[in-house]
Order: structure tokens, then C-alpha cells, then sequence
């Protein structure tokens, strides 16, 4: 793959803070449906990983409830400000994964980006 960014490129899944993958070792294909290559092996995770996921995502939210309102903002002020600066390599890999044009992948990241965006704000 042709990335700016290659570090954008993940198969496994991010739980309480680490990057990992499924407790049996089990993966499943990502293909690109214009070409049917397999462009990816990612974590298929069970039932034991989504558990200590939700686990971790509840202790999260006690800790994102306790930041103010100002450093919230600033966190997802960084992620839009990432999103926008990785445009190229996220639309690359939608089009890839999704078989979507690139200029709609483009529009797509913007038009998420905004809600983030909108958020930071309020």
C-alpha cells in the first residue's frame, strides 16, 4: 500500500489503550472489492475481547467525564486536525476496503471530520 502515514494502517483492534489482537489468534480477510486482493488480515475478536472492551470503555468514560469542557475540546480539536492532515492516506484506504471513488472517500473524512469539529466546539 501507498501511504504518506503507514502507521495508519492497523489489523488489530485498539482496546484499553493497547493494540491487539484476538485471544485465539483468528483473522478474517479485508479484500478490495474492485480487485478481490486481500489487502488486510484484521483481529476477529470474540466475545471475551468485547467484554474487556466494553470493561475498559466504561472506566474510560468516568475519566473523559472528569476532563473539563476545554480539554475535551482540545482532544477533539487534535483528532479533526489528524483527520484532516491524513485526508490522503484515509480516503486510500476507504477506497481500497470499500470500492468507493477517491474523491468520495475524500468527502466523506471532511464531512465526519466535521461533526467532530462541531463538537469541539460546543
Amino acid at each position: 500500500m501507498q501511504l504518506k502515514d503507514p502507521s495508519l494502517f492497523k489489523q488489530l483492534a485498539y482496546v484499553d489503550g493497547q493494540w491487539i489482537g484476538a485471544d485465539s489468534g483468528a483473522t478474517f480477510d479485508v479484500t478490495d472489492p474492485a480487485t478481490g486482493e486481500v489487502i488486510a488480515r484484521v483481529a476477529d475478536l470474540g466475545a471475551a475481547e468485547t467484554t474487556r472492551a466494553v470493561a475498559a470503555a466504561e472506566v474510560a468514560q468516568k475519566a473523559w467525564a472528569a476532563k473539563t469542557g476545554k480539554e475535551r475540546a482540545n482532544i477533539l480539536r487534535r483528532w479533526f486536525d489528524l483527520m484532516l492532515a491524513n485526508t490522503d492516506d484515509l480516503a486510500y484506504l476507504m477506497t481500497r476496503e470499500q470500492g468507493k471513488p477517491l474523491a468520495e472517500a475524500k468527502g466523506e473524512i471532511a464531512y465526519a471530520a466535521s461533526f467532530i469539529e462541531w463538537f469541539a466546539e460546543e
